[in-house]
């Protein structure tokens, strides 16, 4: 039973599950910080509030803190824009360069004399206008 724990917790894709949620936590950090600091400061010097999360409404002696919610929204358009900008953008560009030079595949259709319709290349009759379609060789 020892054994096959070690094994599953040595699995490559449990240590990178856990290697990312320690990153993510500290990039959280770094974010939330950034947000707080010097972003919520920027926004709040045009709009005149120096802080946003001490903004809130009371509701039959509830306290809403709607200033906490700008703040976590501002906080995930920040991590969604330097995941797509500095993560996701390059590993794209990254794949279509190491596959620049990769042979495309064949094509699995043709097109119909007749009608110009896409068949399957197996095809011996095509499906849109009944023309006898010649076996490629």
């Amino acid at each position: 039973m020892l054994k096959d724990f070690k094994s599953f917790i040595l699995r490559g894709n449990t240590v990178d599950l856990a290697v990312a949620v320690v990153v993510g936590a500290a990039f959280s950090a770094i974010v939330t910080a950034l947000v707080k600091d010097l972003i919520t400061p920027l926004i709040a010097a045009i709009g005149g509030k120096p802080d946003f999360s001490n903004l809130y409404f009371t509701l039959h002696g509830s306290k809403f803190m709607y200033g906490d919610f700008i703040n976590a929204v501002i906080s995930f358009l920040i991590i969604a824009s330097v995941i797509f900008f500095l993560v996701i953008q390059p590993v794209n560009h990254l794949i279509r360069y190491s596959n620049r030079n990769k042979a495309t595949d064949e094509p699995s259709t043709k097109k119909c004399p007749e009608c110009l319709s896409e068949v399957p290349k197996a095809a011996s009759r095509c499906a849109f206008c009944t023309t006898t379609l010649k076996a490629e060789s």
